[in-house]
């Protein structure tokens, strides 16, 4: 039986230094509350729950320890960082990788996100290592079928913000990996989103410390729903947020829940019951996105055709960049047309979904995100899909 005590507990002893982030323990009580009612784990998924729960206490609280013994750190500048959002699968990996071909930005690496201690401008001869490491770890991780179709993933590529935000368990995207609807709804209405994003702040500041300082993209589909902590905690951010049909985004949402929990719970994941909890996911993700655009600081937000990104990666950079107050050298042009080249749209396959095998009607979800849809233009998957092609 998970008890958030005992792993608190167990992590504190194995890093030699007591959890003073004020708040989390609170958090790690109500998922493990939340993972008890909802959602019934195999044998597997209840290890992987456990040990997913303590990796996360240990990565933050040797965060802590690294501080304690070396206060330096927490004066480390996180200037100016860009945050890239959207909706959950409107293209933010694909638009994150077009970043990483952008030598000014650094970006999280795999094996940095999992494995983030010891600071690598400290310990530069642990890198190597923990890159193998990480590789024996996804050799032995299973991904279901057509996962390569759903998700741009390399081995050593740049990664997203989700486990730095899991660290203080305010990810939003646990309410893909394991059904958890009350927690979903702490993390929005109750949790102390500026705390975790005090966190995440910590774990960039060990990555730069010693390192060479560029500013930081930031990768996380769900960081819309956190814009106002986000200004809390980083006063420079920058944003940066990509649009696609949402109804497209809350099919392909709902299968790679479906897909996800079903490789922990205990037996069949009801397809309904799948797109019922995404529909309401996604529509809270756009009420912030809507309330954050209605305020004086939506205008710091750059909003990103997801169409028009594809059809002409470069072109959209170009105006991405202007709308950051920075300019395109040549040769950062040059890398995004060629990384583009390199990958065409489905080049890992092709991945098939509908909103009606998840107990969802089409006019009934475009009629509720209506307003957002015309708010910022965004067309039909098919039309844009079309424009696509057009460009092509």
């Amino acid at each position: 039986m998970l008890d958030a005590a005992a792993i608190i507990a167990e992590a504190e002893a194995k890093v030699g230094v007591a959890d003073t982030d004020a708040g989390v323990r609170g958090n790690l009580e109500r998922l493990i509350a939340s993972l008890n009612r909802d959602f019934p784990a195999s044998p597997e998924g209840a290890e992987m729950i456990r040990t997913m729960l303590q990796n996360d206490t240990v990565n933050r609280l040797e965060g802590l320890k690294w501080l304690r013994d070396h206060p330096e750190i927490a004066d480390e500048p996180i200037a100016a960082p860009v945050f890239l959002m959207g909706l959950p699968r409107s293209g933010t990996t694909y638009f994150q990788y077009l970043f990483d071909r952008d030598r000014r930005f650094r970006l999280i690496r795999t094996w940095e996100s999992m494995m983030p201690s010891p600071p690598p401008g400290f310990d530069p001869a642990s890198v190597e290592a923990r890159r193998e490491a990480w590789r024996e770890i996804q050799k032995k991780r299973g991904h279901f079928e057509g996962f390569e179709a759903l998700h741009l993933y390399d081995e050593d590529g740049s990664d997203e913000c989700h486990a730095f935000m899991e660290q203080s368990f305010g990810a939003a995207g646990l309410h893909n990996l394991y059904r958890v609807p009350e927690y979903f709804d702490y993390l929005l209405d109750e949790l102390d989103l500026a705390q975790t994003y005090r966190i995440h702040k910590r774990q960039l500041q060990l990555l730069q410390w010693r390192s060479e300082p560029r500013p930081w993209a930031l990768k996380y589909p769900n960081h819309v729903i956190g814009m106002n902590e986000i200004l809390q905690v980083y006063p420079d951010a920058r944003f940066v947020m990509t649009h696609r049909d949402p109804l497209q985004t809350l099919a392909s949402i709902s299968k790679m829940t479906f897909n996800l929990r079903g490789m922990r719970a205990a037996g069949p994941v009801d397809m309904h019951q799948v797109g019922r909890d995404m529909l309401h996911f996604v529509s809270r993700h756009i009420d912030r996105i809507m309330a954050f655009d209605a305020q004086p600081e939506g205008r710091r937000v750059v909003h990103v055709d997801y169409y028009a990104l594809v059809a002409d990666p470069v072109g959209e950079m170009r105006k991405i960049h202007q709308g950051l107050g920075i300019g395109t050298p040549d040769d950062v042009a040059k890398t995004v047309g060629d990384w583009h080249a390199a990958n065409p749209k489905n080049a890992r396959g092709r991945n098939e979904y509908s909103l009606e095998q998840y107990g969802l009607d089409a006019s009934v979800v475009a009629e509720q995100f209506g307003d957002y849809i015309r708010r910022f233009a965004i067309p039909s998957e098919r039309d844009g899909l079309a424009r696509i092609g057009a460009a092509g």
